[in-house]
């Protein structure tokens, strides 16, 4: 393993974070049901790479802040889907 990978990955998890915030912004303006959906996807997807981003480094801040956001963007889409 190179020593630039866990690196990467880190920034794989923080780009999917972004991307499942702004897909749940804009899933919980619309509440359209399609879009609802793929929010929920793409958020299980940042919680999957979260994951497996913990084997690594990235725990301290940075970790607590990314789990924190996602229990947020949960919550947001539990809501949305009442």
């Amino acid at each position: 393993m190179k020593m630039s990978q866990p690196f990467n990955d880190i920034q794989q998890v923080e780009m999917a974070i972004r991307a499942a915030q702004k897909m749940v912004g804009q899933a919980t303006k619309s509440m359209n049901p399609e879009q609802i959906e793929t929010a929920t996807n793409a958020l299980n997807d940042a919680k999957a790479q979260l994951q497996d981003a913990a084997k690594y480094e990235m725990s301290g801040e940075l970790g607590a802040y990314s789990r924190d956001l996602i229990t947020k963007l949960e919550h947001q889409l539990h809501e949305a889907k009442e």
